[in-house]
């Protein structure tokens, strides 16, 4: 018989300002909560309306040590890299950058889009790298919303897309460095559902849209909240109430190993992080080509 977790703590996401000058909302690092091992950073951007010629992103900035895992929810994401990579995210896309050894990234909305405006609202989630992997080539893996699986319950109340993981019987083709599930969860008014995760991984749910019941506690939880579920059990219990739920639910094997950060480099000591300063500065991770 499975034990449900119960909740841990919660953690207000907090408003601050990023890249170009785009708004998120980010639960974690903060002077709260520094990192969710494995987890480094979940930031949700937006959602916001641009009117023409307003629309923001993150200009070139360098990442080494970790992943980046962005999914569009609205509008569209543009993006480049110094490796010559680039493309445009739409609504329901994924991309997980693993960016290893290093490489030079731009997130900037395409031209067509500052163009005309519009609403723009997506998640990106920072995923540590194991010390093995620290310094492995970049890669890319980008997901387009059709080829992302989804399940749904046998009451039909419950949508799952399954970005990472298992769910419902369904698994993502997403490959993880480290044993991962990233899981975004529609329920509709009064459903409820008691999903399985692993005794080993930790766990903490992100409300997008609606009150959510969590755990059988029962405990309403609102939007822009994060969840943190304890290590008591293998199942985690999500119900709606009066209104749908939009929820993404994350999880992962702890490194347990040193994190040294230092802005978008992440590695396992202060050297590392002086060498990656050193190789972005004398340009060994690359250009973009704008």
């Amino acid at each position: 018989m499975s034990a449900t977790r119960t909740i841990e703590r919660t953690y207000p996401s907090v408003r601050t300002v990023e890249g170009g000058g785009f708004v998120v909302h980010r639960p974690f690092p903060t002077r709260m909560l520094m990192d969710f091992d494995p987890f480094l950073l979940l930031d949700e951007m937006g959602p916001v309306d641009y009117a023409p010629g307003e629309a923001k992103g993150a200009p070139d900035h360098p990442h080494r040590g970790f992943e980046t895992v962005t999914y569009v929810l609205e509008g569209q994401f543009g993006h480049k890299d110094s490796a010559g990579h680039s493309g445009t995210l739409h609504a329901g896309d994924v991309q997980w950058m693993t960016a290893g050894s290093g490489v030079v990234h731009s997130e900037m909305p395409d031209p067509s889009f500052v163009a005309t405006g519009g609403r723009v609202h997506g998640l990106q989630l920072w995923v540590n790298l194991p010390k093995r992997d620290k310094m492995i080539a970049p890669r890319y893996q980008e997901m387009p919303s059709a080829g992302i699986p989804v399940a749904t319950s046998g009451d039909g109340k419950v949508r799952v897309k399954v970005i990472a993981g298992e769910a419902l019987g369904v698994k993502a083709p997403i490959e993880t460095r480290t044993p991962i599930l990233y899981q975004h969860f529609t329920l509709q008014p009064g459903a409820r559902i008691v999903h399985a995760v692993p005794r080993d991984f930790r766990v903490f749910a992100y409300g997008l849209s609606g009150k959510g019941l969590y755990s059988d506690e029962q405990l309403e939880i609102g939007p822009q909240q994060m969840i943190v579920f304890g290590n008591d059990g293998d199942a985690v219990t999500i119900a709606a109430r009066d209104e749908p739920l939009d929820v993404l639910l994350f999880g992962g094997v702890p490194l347990n190993e040193p994190v040294v950060r230092y802005g978008p480099f992440v590695m396992n000591t202060e050297d590392e992080i002086r060498q990656a300063v050193i190789d972005y500065q004398a340009g060994r991770m690359g250009q973009i080509a704008h």
